[in-house]
């Protein structure tokens, strides 16, 4: 399949669309997401941590939006008659500090995302054993991220470039140890909940805990198969040589913002909702009381999920809990 079947100057219209349309859906999804953090709770209980990676990540998608708006005025108006073979020749220029910068904030974002879902397994499994891998792969990502960055760069100013041999390796490797990384840490987050859900001790409305339970694993899942399935699109475009790839990418940068807010917002829906009876129940697993588990671990480790203190989704302010979702 041929990289030119799609023109890298349509390719930059038709990505600039969808990640606006995308964008659009994750600024209100971001202003869910304050509001499940912050419905019904004083100032002092909103979880600061997270609140403050939900606007990063809508930073984030916007600088990339707005240089992606940028790149259309300086190909298609700025530099339409200055450079020759016009729109097409400058969105080829992979050497253009707009392409190169846009790539950045993109493996930033990639970074921060993967960093959120590796944290929750911490929290949840409490262990920095079962992480040590997930750990490895991040960082392995970030080495890539460089490594790519790097070589586009500095490399010639045709688009091709990022299929050749040195650049395309460095590429193939950030795209494959992203969805590495997010599909094992999803995973052991996903098991976890799982595993831990069924072991609780619930006299008391079996059904709604289970049921939220369930709720909670969709939500992961279904933000896991999202993301991972947009990354794997990518990763076949690229591997294809085919300029798809340019049009997929650019939807990603939003659709981390969503997978993001997605789960605190469909949480929060929950919550809130006039069926939960108890809030406290909501998710097993909003909240770890970490001294709690640890002490149980140690007198009865096969006994310790059993034994976990199930907390509300409140924020940084009382009873030690650690925000997972």
């Amino acid at each position: 399949m041929s990289s030119q079947e799609i023109p890298l100057d349509f390719a930059a219209i038709i990505s600039t669309v969808l990640e606006g349309v995308l964008y659009g859906i994750s600024l209100v999804m971001f202003g869910g997401t304050l509001w499940a953090l912050g419905y019904g709770r004083l100032k002092s209980e909103i979880n600061r941590s997270m609140a403050l990676i939900a606007a990063l990540l809508t930073i984030l998608s916007t600088i990339h939006l707005a240089i992606d708006i940028k790149r259309l005025q300086d190909g298609f108006i700025t530099y339409r008659d200055t450079i020759p073979g016009g729109p097409e020749a400058f969105f080829a220029d992979v050497k253009q500090e707009t392409f190169v910068f846009k790539n950045a904030v993109y493996s930033i974002q990639t970074l921060l995302g993967d960093a959120v879902v590796i944290y929750r397994c911490y929290v949840v499994w409490q262990s920095r054993s079962i992480i040590i891998l997930a750990v490895l792969l991040w960082f392995a990502v970030a080495a890539t991220s460089v490594g790519f960055l790097y070589n586009i760069a500095h490399a010639t100013v045709y688009a091709e470039i990022i299929f050749v041999l040195n650049t395309g390796t460095w590429i193939t490797s950030f795209y494959a140890l992203t969805i590495a990384t997010n599909v094992l840490s999803s995973t052991l987050l996903a098991y976890r909940i799982w595993t831990v859900s069924r072991g609780i001790p619930t006299p008391v409305r079996v059904t709604q805990r289970r049921t939220k339970t369930r709720l909670i694993l969709r939500v992961l899942v279904e933000a896991a198969i999202l993301y991972t399935l947009t990354l794997f699109a990518v990763l076949m475009c690229f591997a294809y040589e085919n300029n798809g790839q340019f049009i997929v990418l650019d939807m990603i940068t939003p659709i981390i913002s969503i997978t993001f807010y997605m789960v605190f917002i469909r949480i929060g829906i929950a919550k809130n909702s006039p069926a939960s009876a108890t809030p406290a129940a909501l998710s097993p697993l909003n909240f770890v009381d970490v001294q709690t588990m640890q002490s149980q671990q140690r007198l009865h480790p096969m006994q310790s999920a059993q034994s976990i203190q199930y907390l509300s989704m409140d924020g940084d302010g009382g009873g030690g809990g650690e925000l997972v979702m």
